[in-house]
C-alpha cells in the first residue's frame, strides 16, 4: 500500500511520473502485467472467450496499490495543488531533484553485457536520444488553463494523460497543465465532484486499456531497449521541472535569489530517490535476484 500511495502522490504532481515511483521501487514489470491481465480479462469475457487472463492478475500487488493511491490522492490532492502553486521554485526544485536521480533506475534494470556490440549500441543510443528529445519538446508547450471544461475533453484527456501513469518520466499531471485541466482536476477530486470524477475515471480505463497492451508486449519482448527509452523519457523530462519559469506559459528564467533553499531542496529530492533505489537494491539482492537483473 505504501508503493501505491507514492504512486498516488506522484501522480498529483506535474512533470513527474508514476510509472518513475514503480520503477524506483522495483514494480514496474509486474504492475504493468497484472494491468494488461485485469484489462484484458472484461473484454474477453464480454466477447464470450474464455481466458485465464482472471488468474494472471497479481491481486497481492494490485490491491494494496489502488488502495493506496485512492487514499493518497484523496488526502493530499488539495494540499499538493497548495504547494505546487504557492512554492513553484522549491517544489520544482525538490522534484528535479528526485527525477535526476531517477535517470539511473532504468540502467541499473538492464542485464550487464545486453548492449556490447556496434549492431546492438546503436538503436539503444537512438532511442535514448529520441526519447529524451521527444519528452523535452513536449515539456517546453505552453500551459494555459480552462475554468469550466466540457466534460468530454474530460475523457480523452483522462484517456491520454492515464498512459503518462505507466510510462517513466511522462507525467499525466503535466499533461494536464498543459491542457489547461490540472487544476480543475484536482479541484475536482478535492471537491469530491462525482460527475467529473466519473467521467474521468471513464476516459482513464479506456485509455489504460487501450495502451497497456502494448506496452506490456514492449517489455516482455524488448526490455532492455525499452528500460534505455525510459532513461531517455526521464531525461527530457527535467524540462519541465526547471525550478525558475515564467508562471504564465513555462517559458524557462534565469536562476533566483533563492537558488540556496533550492539547491537545498534538490539535494533532498535526490538523497530521498537515491535512499529508496538503494533500499530496493538491496532487497532485491537479499530475495536472490542479481545486481543488473531485469525486473
Amino acid at each position: 500500500m505504501g508503493r501505491g500511495a507514492l504512486i498516488g502522490v506522484a501522480e498529483t504532481i506535474p512533470g513527474v511520473s508514476g510509472g518513475t515511483v514503480a520503477l524506483i521501487t522495483g514494480i514496474y514489470d509486474r504492475l504493468i502485467a497484472t494491468a494488461k491481465a485485469a484489462t484484458t480479462f472484461p473484454a474477453r469475457r464480454l466477447r464470450g472467450v474464455r481466458s485465464d487472463d482472471a488468474n494472471r492478475v497479481d491481486w497481492w500487488l494490485m490491491v494494496p496499490v489502488l488502495a493506496g493511491m485512492a487514499i493518497a490522492v484523496f488526502s493530499i490532492a488539495g494540499v499538493m495543488e497548495g504547494f505546487v502553486t504557492e512554492q513553484p521554485v522549491y517544489s520544482q526544485a525538490l522534484f528535479i531533484g528526485m527525477i535526476a536521480v531517477s535517470v539511473a533506475i532504468p540502467f541499473q534494470e538492464i542485464p550487464r553485457g545486453t548492449f556490447t556490440t556496434t549492431s546492438s549500441k546503436l538503436p539503444a543510443v537512438l532511442t535514448f536520444v529520441m526519447m529524451a528529445v521527444l519528452v523535452f519538446v513536449l515539456t517546453s508547450l505552453p500551459r494555459s488553463e480552462v475554468s469550466d471544461p466540457p466534460l468530454v475533453a474530460v475523457f480523452f484527456a483522462a484517456s491520454v494523460a492515464v498512459c503518462a501513469l505507466v510510462l517513466p518520466g511522462v507525467s499525466g499531471s503535466f499533461f494536464l497543465l498543459v491542457i489547461g485541466l490540472y487544476a480543475p482536476t484536482l479541484a475536482a477530486v478535492d471537491d469530491r465532484d462525482l460527475m467529473y470524477l466519473g467521467v474521468f475515471a471513464a476516459g482513464a480505463v479506456v485509455g489504460l486499456a487501450s495502451f497497456v497492451q502494448a506496452l506490456e508486449w514492449l517489455l516482455r519482448t524488448h526490455h532492455s531497449l525499452a528500460m534505455v527509452g525510459a532513461a531517455g523519457l526521464l531525461l527530457g523530462s527535467l524540462r519541465a521541472l526547471w525550478p525558475w519559469q515564467d508562471p504564465a506559459d513555462g517559458a524557462p528564467m534565469p536562476i533566483g535569489d533563492d537558488w540556496p533553499g533550492a539547491l537545498g531542496m534538490f539535494v533532498l529530492g535526490a538523497a530521498i530517490v537515491g535512499a529508496v533505489a538503494l533500499v530496493q537494491r538491496r532487497l532485491g539482492s537479499s530475495n536472490g535476484r542479481p545486481a543488473g537483473a531485469a525486473g
